[in-house]
């Protein structure tokens, strides 16, 4: 069971692709911080991919940050190690930093239970929006992106059109 719509984002220091480790208070000047369960390996994330580092740059100049992290089981998943998300990262030039939760302690925090699954934080890092990215995994079947509607909403000053949705993807792979 995932966080409640406004609670507090949980608290966290976690190695990121880049070399250096990163905390919830690194990104305390984002007027937004999405934070987003991924992975590797699974094909609903590789489906989103494109369209979630098109919200990253899309939002960067606006004060939004996006975070990636994995929390998945590497042991039975090895195409999801920190080796291979640093190799993936770089490959596609990730426009987000894409963390590692190996202990999954944040991902029990956020009751995250799907990758990918998008919580959004607003300046006061409260849980504003929580689900999917948009309403299709398949690109030319979009007609909904409720992550992006919800930044517009509250960069705008208002509450998203849509807080809550059914996060769809591959499970979380806990140890």
């Amino acid at each position: 069971m995932s966080i409640d719509l406004g609670s507090e984002a949980p608290s966290f220091v976690l190695p990121g692709v880049d070399g250096n480790d990163h905390s919830l208070d690194d990104y305390g000047d984002a007027k937004l911080l999405v934070v987003v369960q991924y992975c590797n390996h699974c094909p609903y994330v590789l489906a989103w991919e494109g369209r979630l580092m098109a919200v990253a740059r899309d939002y960067a100049q606006k004060g939004v940050r996006v975070v990636a992290i994995n929390s998945n089981d590497v042991a039975h998943y090895p195409e999801d190690s920190f080796e291979q998300m640093k190799a993936r990262a770089e490959k596609l030039g990730f426009p987000f930093d894409y963390l590692f939760d190996e202990s999954q302690s944040l991902a029990h925090a956020l009751g995250a239970e799907r990758t990918p699954e998008v919580f959004l934080f607003d300046k006061g890092r409260r849980l504003r929006y929580h689900g999917a990215i948009d309403d299709s995994r398949d690109d030319n079947a979009v007609t909904r992106s409720y992550l992006r509607e919800a930044i517009d909403a509250l960069l705008a000053g208002e509450e998203p059109p849509t807080a809550e949705t059914e996060a769809v993807g591959c499970t979380v792979k806990w140890k």
